[in-house]
């Protein structure tokens, strides 16, 4: 059990949809136990597997002291009613921003042993729900704003220090001798 490297906004594995789990082994046991230990850590009120690089549908949760996770999460049922709020992600540190979520959803799906489990979840949780199920989709939550505030994100995003969006291209020298068709 360990802490993973969590992977950070333009790393490819983020918007990539995850696999499904199809072995509950000691394998998926050790990879819950080090998204807990990487939330913890971080802290962060969720995380799931493709943020440490790993593609597969689980995702772990610490809220209101109390921590869980969900292996194939299914949302089956969410409110009409809708919250507002800032919500932030450990794959953009230290930014958060205004997004619409449903305030009251149920999640089905399995623990690590394989065993069927619900989840229903308003306030906190449903958008924790919601953010890690999108994960697990391929799907960032700056994807859910709408177009003028993803737009003041995208800046915040290419200004954060930890983000290389802002970063012009090193410069490629070309060698002046020959390359004797070495060259590639």
């Amino acid at each position: 059990m360990s802490i993973q490297q969590i992977r950070l906004f333009g790393d490819p594995v983020l918007t990539t949809p995850a696999d499904e789990v199809t072995t509950f082994d000691k394998e998926l046991r050790v990879l819950v136990q080090d998204l807990v230990d990487t939330m913890v850590d971080a802290p962060g009120a969720g995380l799931a597997a493709p943020q440490i690089g790993v593609g597969l549908r689980v995702f772990t949760y610490d809220v209101d002291d109390v921590i869980g996770h969900l292996v194939n999460p299914v949302i089956g049922v969410m409110s009409d009613e809708e919250q507002d709020g800032d919500e932030g992600c450990l794959s953009f540190p230290g930014l958060a921003f205004p997004t619409k979520r449903r305030q009251r959803v149920v999640a089905s799906g399995f623990n690590m042993h394989g065993d069927p489990v619900t989840i229903e979840g308003s306030a906190l949780l449903a958008r924790c729900i919601q953010h890690e199920v999108d994960h697990l989709d391929g799907v960032l939550f700056i994807d859910r704003m709408d177009p003028e505030q993803r737009k003041l994100a995208m800046k915040a995003i290419r200004e954060a220090e930890w983000s290389g969006l802002g970063t012009p291209a090193p410069a490629v020298k070309v060698s002046p001798h020959a390359t004797r068709g070495l060259a590639v």
